[in-house]
């Protein structure tokens, strides 16, 4: 009795709330691709909720959705309330994850977050890169969007000038060693591709609605 009340729970966790006609499933990332998920990191798009560790859903218009909503909100219930935290979202697999030239596409940059701040989702701070939303490219695959935090260890964090040049080709490691950052508190990451390039928007083009 208890194994089918768990598959009842499962099954709806795994859909959408409020979608009638079809099912909207939230697909788990693979076990390799979930190894970065850990510590309590939630990272909540509106519709969607906590995204982490999950692929965006090939339903309800979401993958073309979220490249406009404004930044989501994260909360890391691990934080210490007397600490600063400095959060990071980048894209590995720019322009592609087969050819990630441009890694690590720099999607967000916050430093000097409170840790009372980040414990209810108020991502206060100096925003050294403001939010960029996850806009893969058509025809380049599914991407990893990364998210870390790091406690900060040193009183100022700022950007090199040539890092403000551009968003891709960031030296992240580069980063991390120059403000003594090592581990992440806590990290996760979601995966989407192009809405045209999902099965929904293709059978709709061939249906002709």
């Amino acid at each position: 009795m208890r194994l089918v009340a768990a598959a009842l729970w499962l099954g709806f966790l795994m859909v959408a709330p409020g979608d009638s006609e079809d099912s909207c499933v939230y697909e788990p990332l693979s076990d390799e691709d979930t190894m970065i998920c850990n510590r309590g990191l939630e990272v909540l798009y509106p519709e969607l909720g906590n995204i982490g560790c999950m692929f965006i859903p090939d339903c309800n218009n979401y993958r073309q959705k979220i490249t406009q909503w404004t930044k989501p909100i994260v909360k890391f219930s691990g934080a210490l309330d007397d600490r600063k935290y400095i959060l990071v979202m980048v894209d590995p697999d720019a322009p592609s994850r087969y050819n990630p030239t441009a890694r690590f596409w720099r999607h967000w940059l916050v430093t000097d977050i409170q840790g009372t701040d980040l414990k209810r989702g108020k991502i206060k701070g100096q925003e050294l890169s403001a939010y960029q939303p996850p806009s893969p490219p058509a025809h380049s695959g599914f991407h990893r969007y990364q998210f870390y935090i790091y406690r900060q260890e040193v009183k100022t964090i700022n950007l090199l000038p040539k890092e403000n040049r551009t968003r891709g080709s960031w030296e992240m490691d580069k980063f991390l060693y120059r403000f003594h950052l090592k581990e992440p508190e806590a990290s996760t990451q979601f995966m989407m591709q192009n809405y045209q390039d999902s099965t929904t928007f293709q059978a709709s083009r061939e249906g002709g609605f």
